[in-house]
């Protein structure tokens, strides 16, 4: 064996320049599916954990009639006593907050200028909420008694052209059927630098919201945040009650947790190409050594070595090539994969109904992921030196020595 590595290592060093961009296409093909793997795995969990933390939370707890699609503000869809059934919620010991929040659907309008939102009636003073305070580029943050402010989001605030202080009329649905509506000051503005999320929601006082929307000590659910995403199910169970109903964030993320298994087989299927258009590469570099040797395999076939020795000795060196080519990668695509996880990759406002994107993707590369495109590189490169091995292992030697000469 020490034999065919030794011949295998010298007939690669023969044409280095071959050899080494040979190893080169292996190599370009790892970093970039490296890269592709990271980001879309980074664009799967960064949209996973914007959704829990703007919008479904871990859990929600909501009337059994409540239609979310609808944002149906009837009392009977609605949770009686919000803020005792929250305080209930939160004894629970996995439970890190639950609080109210009221969700209604309602018009700005300044000048000539409208825009459709989603008006989320939120307990300001709930550790829920630092998504959004965190965020704030102007004015401050709701009180509880405030009864004339809003929030809104600085990418609709810059569409209406508003800011921090003017005034701002907004209509909404209410419990009845009607339309209610009133003049706010616009207290301040946040970004949470997720656009789907800052162009359409508008905060107020829970109060506030149930006032306007004629909805009194009335909430649409109850948004709890665990200690453990994974004992959300368990959790529910405990809360089934009764007139309520459970939605985890598998449930309210159905489409993202859709997008990420149809996403494991679209990268299978790219690694498949691209590994192809890379083995193609050493396939030729093999055929050529095998033509560029005819002699000299015919010389080794005479003096005894057997056409098994001669395939593995062409499978030593696919290895080889492999084996760089993989490193190639790895140093190439560890570059890439550090800018995508640092810096990431703007994407501006691209938005997917069921989905949100911030406006950074970040590269997020697994070891699972990475070790299985590296076996993947590896078993594709041996095998595109199978070809040209079989074509050495069945010259015969004095076919061989008259074709070289």
């Amino acid at each position: 064996m020490l034999q065919w590595i030794k011949l295998a290592f010298r007939d690669l060093g023969r044409n280095r320049r071959r050899s080494f961009f040979s190893a080169l296409a292996l190599g370009l093909g790892v970093a970039l599916l490296l890269l592709m793997a990271a980001v879309l795995e980074g664009e799967i969990r960064g949209a996973m954990d914007t959704s829990i933390r703007l919008q479904s939370g871990h859990l929600q707890v909501q009337a059994a009639s409540y239609d979310e699609s609808k944002t149906s503000l009837k009392w009977g869809d609605l949770i009686d006593n919000p803020d005792q059934v929250a305080s209930q919620i939160a004894k629970l010991a996995p439970v890190v907050e639950a609080t109210p929040r009221l969700i209604a659907t309602g018009i700005l309008s300044v000048g000539d200028q409208t825009a459709g939102v989603q008006v989320m009636g939120i307990v300001p003073g709930a550790t829920a909420n630092e998504p959004y305070r965190s965020g704030m580029v102007s004015g401050s943050w709701l009180q509880a008694g405030d009864n004339d402010g809003l929030l809104l989001g600085q990418s609709l605030a810059s569409k209406l052209g508003v800011s921090t202080g003017d005034q701002i009329q907004l209509l909404v649905n209410t419990s009845n059927g009607t339309v209610d509506q009133q003049i706010f000051s616009v207290r301040g503005i946040y970004t949470t630098h997720t656009p789907g999320f800052d162009d359409r929601t508008v905060f107020l006082p829970l109060a506030k919201a149930q006032a306007i929307t004629q909805t009194q000590n009335h909430a649409s659910l109850i948004f709890i945040m665990l200690q453990d995403q994974n004992e959300s199910n368990a959790v529910a169970a405990a809360l089934k009650g009764p007139g309520y109903k459970m939605v985890t964030w598998q449930q309210a993320n159905a489409l993202i947790l859709e997008t990420e298994r149809f996403a494991g087989v679209y990268m299978m299927i790219l690694y498949m190409i691209v590994l192809a258009v890379t083995a193609s590469v050493i396939i030729n570099t093999l055929i050529m050594a095998v033509f560029e040797r005819t002699r000299e395999i015919g010389i080794l076939s005479a003096l005894g070595m057997k056409s098994r020795e001669i395939m593995a000795m062409f499978f030593a060196e696919s290895s080889f090539l492999a084996l760089g080519g993989i490193a190639i990668g790895l140093v190439l695509g560890g570059v890439l994969v550090y800018y995508a996880t640092n810096t990431g990759f703007y994407i501006g406002n691209m938005g997917i109904t069921g989905m949100l994107f911030g406006e950074r993707i970040y590269g997020y590369l697994t070891l699972g992921n990475a070790l299985s495109l590296i076996a993947a590189a590896f078993v594709v490169s041996l095998l595109s030196g199978l070809y040209p091995a079989v074509i050495a292992a069945r010259l015969e030697p004095v076919d061989a020595l008259r074709d070289a000469q």
